[in-house]
């Protein structure tokens, strides 16, 4: 039997001082173990379904499940068993790598050893090495991202929420970055990931939602998606289900 990492169920939430309501009986599961790509035009709901997923932003109505425990009743736990590597830079920038996640580690309950450990591989897969003891703030942004990352992941976490973590990188470093995703899902890592590199989206997911106005419009894997609407590639898709209107 399939087991799912995150099941939403008549999901309901509306931001304080709001007219409507944003998301309505919205519904969806992911199974464990995928890559799933969420994507929408901009105000769609995407990083706000991420949110609420991660227990950022607490829901009015519904149930969200991750590895079926409820978000919204068991936060501690929860924290320790997903990673979120956010659009934002979620580290210090007057801190080194190492000092950056000897600080996290230490957030998430690693020991010592764990966290030398671990930050040494790290630093060593992403070819943040030589740099390790550099402050972030001299850094680039495909090296600033690929921290990021890193932070995310310091931990092991079972499932891993991706917004944007590509954004404004190098063609190397986004090389690195999906390489390393890639391989991190083949040992049993769920990614949930959200961008609106297109073509990344296509190399990355295996399935994927699209959703619009807080409402999910298409849900399968990508091939299927293709061939049932005639295109070729991602854009077209995209473009056919959402509209070419502007929505910045």
């Amino acid at each position: 039997m399939n087991s799912h990492a995150i099941v939403i169920k008549d999901l309901e939430f509306q931001y304080p001082g709001r007219e409507g309501v944003f998301f309505k009986n919205f519904n969806l599961q992911i199974s464990a173990g995928e890559r799933f790509g969420l994507f929408g035009p901009n105000g769609a709901g995407k990083t706000t379904l991420m949110n609420l997923m991660t227990g950022i932003l607490k829901y009015s109505g519904g149930s969200i499940k991750l590895l079926e425990h409820e978000i919204n009743h068991h936060p501690k736990y929860v924290n320790s068993i997903f990673g979120f590597v956010p659009q934002d830079f979620s580290f210090y920038p007057e801190l080194s790598p190492r000092e950056n996640l000897a600080f996290y580690g230490a957030w998430y309950g690693l020991t010592r050893r764990q966290i030398k450990n671990r930050t040494e591989e790290l630093l060593e897969i992403l070819g943040l090495t030589s740099v390790g003891n550099r402050d972030l703030i001299t850094f680039s942004g495909g090296m600033k991202r690929r921290v990021n990352l890193a932070i995310g992941v310091m931990h092991e976490p079972k499932v891993l929420f991706l917004d944007e973590p590509t954004v404004g990188v190098d063609v190397q470093s986004r090389h690195a970055i999906i390489n390393y995703l890639k391989k991190q899902n083949e040992t049993g890592t769920t990614l949930i990931y959200s961008s609106h590199q297109l073509e990344e989206a296509a190399e990355l997911c295996n399935k994927i939602a699209l959703i619009d106005d807080g409402k999910i419009i298409a849900h399968d894997s990508l091939d299927v998606l293709l061939s049932e609407h005639g295109h070729e590639g991602m854009e077209g898709l995209f473009l056919e289900l959402t509209g070419k209107s502007f929505r910045d």
